[in-house]
């Protein structure tokens, strides 16, 4: 069957159900999940329906008629009766809105069924001159005897009557089995089509947060820069005492040492962006990153810790170059407590995904 013949004009998901045939009260759900359910619309035989498939079974194929009415009956679950599958079926929804949008599209698609028969019946009244035919016209009754050609003649026109009606049938049903055939692939496919879209929209999340990532650590970069130009300064003011050299070239190494580890911060967050992985491989490694900022940021206590313990012990003379040490000091705690923070924000960021 050609997929351009019928084609899906609307879809929703919704928990299906069925009534129980047995007590006619109780409600028998079709699936354990929510499925897609999608009104259709085939252009040849200009006929609506709506169609849900679980699996490898149809489990609605509700053909719409004028004359079907579709029923809220609360906030989130509606229902309708189709008299040709002999059952009730019933739709649990996750919003109100969502109902409301499949209760508006029924009552669209019930009118356009309503002007599609009227339109087919006129197209038949003026196809077939035998249906001009006025009230006060009687057609003529076919005669019967009880032997005789007339009767001959009426078993052959009964017997062609069943042998059409019986190749209707069939056709039905072949044509209900490929529709229904049809209808898993586009189901499987707007199944594929969602899931493509969350992971495209996981992955431009992923991306947005690792440009915002990355302009906090140019800032902190900056920072460090700043400090780095401060200590340089204090350095020069306490150059004439010999005893703090060694102490100061290892305050410097110690502030060499947190730009390394922050530029090698800076190279992982740009492999991050370099790489295009799927929504799971992207959480992983979200999840890897966090873990590293962790570390490097238990390292850097430790570090700033010991620069502060080494300032205080070197400095202990002079009052000035005391001061001025301990307010960088509170400047790195500062940033300590800004990257405490982060952190907090990508865990938040790692449980929301």
């Amino acid at each position: 069957m050609s997929t351009t013949r019928e084609q899906p004009i609307f879809s929703t998901r919704a928990h299906v159900f069925q009534i129980d045939p047995a007590t006619k009260r109780n409600w028998i759900p079709a699936s354990k999940h929510a499925l897609t359910v999608s009104y259709f619309y085939d252009a040849t035989r200009n006929v609506y329906r709506i169609i849900s498939v679980g699996g490898t079974k149809a489990i609605i194929n509700s053909t719409i008629t004028p004359n079907m009415t579709f029923t809220k009956t609360s906030q989130k679950f509606g229902q309708w009766a189709d008299s040709r599958a002999n059952t009730v079926y019933g739709l649990g929804f996750a919003s109100e809105q969502h109902l409301s949008q499949f209760a508006e599209k029924f009552q669209e698609v019930k009118e356009a069924a309503r002007l599609a028969r009227e339109k087919s019946q006129d197209k038949t009244e003026l196809t077939n001159p035998a249906l001009n035919i006025t009230s006060h016209q009687v057609l003529p009754s076919p005669i019967i005897s009880s032997n005789g050609p007339g009767e001959d003649k009426l078993f052959r026109s009964q017997s062609a009557d069943v042998e059409i009606t019986t190749e209707k049938e069939r056709l039905k049903k072949m044509l209900s089995e490929g529709s229904v055939s049809e209808v898993q692939w586009e189901a499987e496919f707007f199944s594929l089509q969602d899931n493509n879209n969350k992971l495209v929209a996981a992955l431009h999340e992923a991306n947005a947060n690792v440009d915002q990532w990355k302009k906090q650590l140019a800032a902190y970069q900056e920072e460090t820069e700043t400090l780095r130009q401060r200590v340089a300064e204090l350095e020069s003011q306490g150059a004439h005492d010999s005893s703090s050299e060694n102490n100061k070239e290892e305050l410097s190494q110690t502030l060499e040492e947190l730009e390394l580890l922050i530029k090698a911060k800076d190279e992982e967050i740009q492999m991050l962006k370099s790489q295009k992985c799927s929504r799971w491989e992207a959480e992983g490694e979200r999840e890897e990153t966090l873990q590293k900022l962790q570390a490097c940021n238990a390292e850097l206590e430790r570090r700033l810790h010991l620069a502060e313990q080494t300032l205080a012990e070197t400095l202990a003379e002079r009052e000035k170059i005391q001061n001025e040490v301990t307010k960088v000091a509170e400047i790195m705690d500062v940033k300590i407590f800004e990257l405490s923070e982060i952190r907090q924000g990508l865990a938040k960021l790692v449980e929301s995904n």
